[in-house]
């Protein structure tokens, strides 16, 4: 079955159930434990809970069933409940549950499917709030916003992948701005250096060249860290589609 047929399925069911019963459906169809969470029922659930039941499943001590509210408060945001939805995502892009985390980067992806322009000026804010002046840099929420623009289906128009590439420069610069000896050992550096390993390719689908020459400045700082996150880059397929010789280069003229 398809996602989005499974996704069809669960949206029927839980339209079909009490509000008392969802909490027993989700933990019985979760996936967990797993290696796996079950997405399509978190979409399910985004996609049919009322605003009442969004909040409390954010709230839950369960980490899957505030993984759904998480992703459902995306939902919230585009039906106009802007400043609490946010103000709540924010809160959980810092969640020391990565799966709850996992969601606030989902969230910002229907925000970006309902109104891509809304989500471009989101992840900015949240970018200059998490790196603002006078505080240690919020790694945690950089990453929701990495890993939320780090969408193909986001980024296939230039002008959105350019938004995204500028993005990405900005919470790739606040981490390269760390001393090495902060760096080390830190949770959050190693969840926002996994995604921006793979989040500058996926930008650069939509601008290969200035993906590449993006890269390409980042390989010539000689920082181990950027370093490590432009050969992860280079490693990818979507990338070495665009133009193998510049991502064989990048491969192997990174130390």
């Amino acid at each position: 079955m398809s996602g989005t047929s499974t996704r069809a399925s669960h949206r029927a069911a839980l339209a079909g159930l009490p509000a008392a019963q969802w909490g027993a459906y989700l933990a019985e169809n979760s996936g967990l434990p797993g290696p796996r969470a079950n997405l399509d029922l978190a979409q399910a659930v985004a996609d049919e809970a009322s605003p009442e039941q969004i909040t409390a499943f954010a709230d839950s001590a369960d980490e899957y069933t505030a993984l759904c509210g998480a992703v459902a408060l995306g939902r919230l945001w585009t039906d106009g409940s802007r400043e609490e939805s946010e103000a709540r995502l924010v809160a959980l892009a810092e969640d020391p549950r990565w799966r709850v985390r996992e969601g606030v980067a989902m969230a910002l992806q229907r925000i970006g499917d309902a109104d891509r322009d809304a989500l471009w000026e989101l992840a900015e804010r949240w970018v200059e709030s998490a790196t603002a002046p006078r505080q240690a840099p919020r790694l945690l929420l950089l990453r929701a916003v990495a890993a939320g623009v780090a969408e193909l289906r986001l980024v296939k128009a230039a002008p959105d992948a350019r938004r995204a590439l500028r993005i990405l420069d900005r919470i790739t610069a606040a981490l390269a701005a760390l001393p090495a000896s902060e760096r080390r050992g830190r949770d959050d550096v190693r969840v926002l250096r996994q995604t921006l390993g793979y989040a500058w390719s996926v930008a650069a689908v939509g601008v290969p060249a200035e993906g590449f020459e993006a890269l390409e400045r980042l390989a010539a700082l000689g920082d181990p860290d950027m370093s490590w996150i432009v050969r992860s880059n280079a490693t990818k397929s979507r990338l070495a589609r665009l133009d193998p010789d510049r991502a064989a280069a990048l491969r192997g003229g990174v130390g």
